[in-house]
Parts: C-alpha cells; sequence; structure tokens
C-alpha cells in the first residue's frame, strides 16, 4: 500500500467526488463518520511523529534553523505574495490560509526519503514543528485577517476542534510511544496502528470529500481557482527551500528534507480545525482538500525533480 499510496488517494478522492455529486443526500450521514475516521488518522499520523526525539532534535541547530525559516519565515513571505490575488470569498481564504501556513509532519518523510532526503532529520524535527505550527498559526490567521478573524472563527467549536481531534489524538500517540519503549507488547501494537496509515488516509480524503461536495453549490469555481496557487506554491517552495539549504551550508540530503518541508503542507492536521467553520465557511474544508490532492501529484514530480535540483555535488 506505501508504495501506491498516491494511486490510492486519488482514487478515495475521485470516488468521494462523485458520490458527493450523485449522492448528495449521504452527505450529512457521510459527514457524522469524518470525527471518528479523522481522529484515528491524526493518531496514527502523530504516532510516527516521535516525542523522545524533541529534545534530541534541538541539537542539530542548524538543520533545524534552517526548517524553522524556511517554515515560518519564507512560507508566510509566499502567502502574503499570493493572497491579495486570491478569490475574494473569506471561506476560501481562509481555507487557504489554515493549510499553507502548516508544514507537513507526516508523509512528507516518505517523500523525501524516496528523494534521497535525510528522513533522519527531518523525523527528528517534526515534534518541534507541529508545536510551533499550533502556536504561531493564530498569530498569523491574525496578521492576514485582522479584526475579521474574530468574526469570521467562532472560538467555541475551534477549541473544541483543536482538543479533541489534536491534543486528544497526539497525548494518546505519545502514550503509546512511551508503553512501546518498555514493553514488546506496546511495540506490537504500535507496530500495528502504524500499518493502518494509508487506508485511513483514504477513508479521510472519500469521507471528507463525499461529505462536502454537496455543500459547494456556487463555490466550485472559486474552490477550482485555488488550485494554480497550490501548484504556483510547489514551484516557488523548491527553489526558496534550495535557497535556504545554500544560505545554511547543508550537506545533501539535509538540503533535499529542507526542500520538502517547505513545500508539504500539514492538510490533515488542519483540517478538524476547518470542519470546526461555521456552515456559511464551509467551502474552508474542500480548499483544505484541494490542497492534498495537488500536493499528492506534486509529490511524485518532487521525488523525480528535487534530486536535480540539489545534485550530489550540492554537498558542502
Amino acid at each position: 500500500m506505501d508504495d501506491h499510496q498516491v494511486a490510492i488517494y486519488l482514487v478515495a478522492m475521485v470516488v468521494g467526488g462523485l458520490i458527493g455529486r450523485l449522492a448528495p443526500a449521504a452527505g450529512p450521514g457521510l459527514e457524522h463518520a469524518i470525527n471518528p475516521v479523522l481522529g484515528a488518522l491524526l493518531f496514527v499520523t502523530f504516532l510516527q511523529v516521535p516525542a523522545a526525539e524533541l529534545f534530541r532534535s534541538l541539537r542539530d541547530g542548524r538543520f533545524l534553523t534552517a526548517a524553522l525559516v524556511v517554515n515560518f519565515v519564507v512560507v508566510p513571505l509566499v502567502v502574503a505574495a499570493m493572497f491579495a490575488f486570491l478569490p475574494a470569498d473569506q471561506a476560501v481564504r481562509l481555507g487557504v490560509l489554515l493549510v499553507l501556513l502548516c508544514p507537513c509532519v507526516d508523509y512528507v518523510i516518505v517523500f523525501s526519503g524516496l528523494a534521497g532526503g535525510s528522513s533522519r532529520r527531518l523525523l527528528a524535527a517534526t515534534p518541534l514543528l507541529l508545536v510551533a505550527q499550533m502556536l504561531l498559526l493564530p498569530g498569523f490567521l491574525y496578521l492576514f485577517l485582522g479584526p475579521d478573524l474574530a468574526d469570521i472563527v467562532e472560538p467555541g467549536p475551534f477549541l473544541e476542534a483543536f482538543l479533541v481531534l489534536i491534543v486528544v489524538p497526539l497525548a494518546l500517540a505519545w502514550a503509546l510511544q512511551a508503553w512501546a519503549s518498555r514493553r514488546p507488547t506496546g511495540q506490537k501494537v504500535s507496530d500495528a496502528a502504524t500499518t493502518t496509515m494509508v487506508p485511513l488516509m483514504a477513508a479521510t480524503l472519500f469521507t471528507v470529500v463525499a461529505s462536502q461536495v454537496p455543500k459547494l453549490g456556487d463555490s466550485l469555481t472559486d474552490v477550482a481557482a485555488v488550485i494554480p496557487f497550490y501548484a504556483a506554491f510547489l514551484v516557488v517552495m523548491a527553489f526558496a527551500g534550495k535557497a535556504v539549504a545554500r544560505l545554511f551550508r547543508l550537506d545533501t540530503g539535509a538540503a533535499r528534507a529542507i526542500v520538502f518541508t517547505g513545500a508539504t503542507r500539514n492538510s490533515l492536521v488542519v483540517l478538524p480545525l476547518a470542519l470546526a467553520l461555521p456552515d456559511t465557511l464551509a467551502v474552508a474544508a474542500v480548499v483544505v482538500v484541494t490542497q492534498t490532492l495537488v500536493e499528492v501529484l506534486g509529490m511524485v514530480a518532487y521525488v523525480r525533480l528535487v534530486p536535480r535540483l540539489v545534485p550530489e555535488r550540492h554537498h558542502r
């Protein structure tokens, strides 16, 4: 399944889109399934984010600083340059901000490894990237949306989604990691849970797309309009990531990993936040999932092109 995960995700989204269009009445029922499936997926995702590595990762100062700079300095500047050209719809804009401002902490490690990037360094950096994005996201949203943010986002459902779908799965995942480090049984449970990543991801994509497509209404054009922005983001961040890696004089593996972490976004972790928005902003969730579709295709290209963009001679 890992070898064919891109095809599986694409099929899940296409089938979900067809169900959403052909059987819109199924939407409300499928919507009730989103939180359980998404909670399970995020638990498995966080299970692969090693809590024990959090303090160890701080020792690799140069790589870690490069990862923080590319994700929390360069990316917001790129998003700011794009922001004025986005569709005027507030839900679309909020969806784009949610997904592009948060770096990926899960399958980026797999794709980076396929392209010869340093998966070990990226894995060690993921806990810090996860904590940093959760702390910085509210501030970034306020910078882009200003006082309007209070009118757009109701804090109650937002905080509930953060607690139930992010904090609880993260705590359970790190508890299982602690058990796995002490007991063989815990390790077996952890290994078994990890194998469910691809089917859970496919189930989540199917469920979200099928349940949200009927809500699109007249917003389909605006959602489609963000696809070129997502594609442009991938192109720009490939070169921006390379520039940051060169600035910090990273070796080839580390440089490729920086390119990947700058380009891949955390759509699944911010999805609960998009789903917690009021019904008037329901399109934001589809905008977030649309980014996944573009990114999955983009990662196929990245695996082939990043080794050419950052060749072995880049080593210093």
